[in-house]
């Protein structure tokens, strides 16, 4: 399997589409999460400190800042595997 090669051009990408691309490693690739809308409205909660430093690990695990790993577990409760509330399309999280 050959790997994914560095795109520097609109030219050079649509050169690479246009071949058999069957024999791509893909594995290389992880999940990108996107953020459609502003987030326009600030929560403030206290929570128990062993609870934060749990939710860091979780988010550090799971590639993110901890506070984006909090919106997203928040979204996901409130819109599943669909498009959050916040208009974002991410998974939700569970812990």
């Amino acid at each position: 399997m050959r790997k994914f090669p560095a795109l520097n051009t609109d030219a050079e990408a649509e050169a690479f589409l246009d071949q058999d691309l069957s024999d791509l490693d893909f594995s290389q690739f992880k999940p990108l999460r996107f953020e459609f809308q502003p987030k326009t409205v600030r929560v403030n909660m206290r929570l128990l400190a062993e609870f934060l430093t749990a939710v860091r690990r979780k988010a550090e695990a799971e590639g993110m800042p901890y506070q984006r790993f909090i919106r997203a577990t928040l979204e996901g409760a409130g819109g599943g595997e669909e498009e959050g509330l916040s208009g974002s399309k991410q998974r939700g999280f569970r812990f």
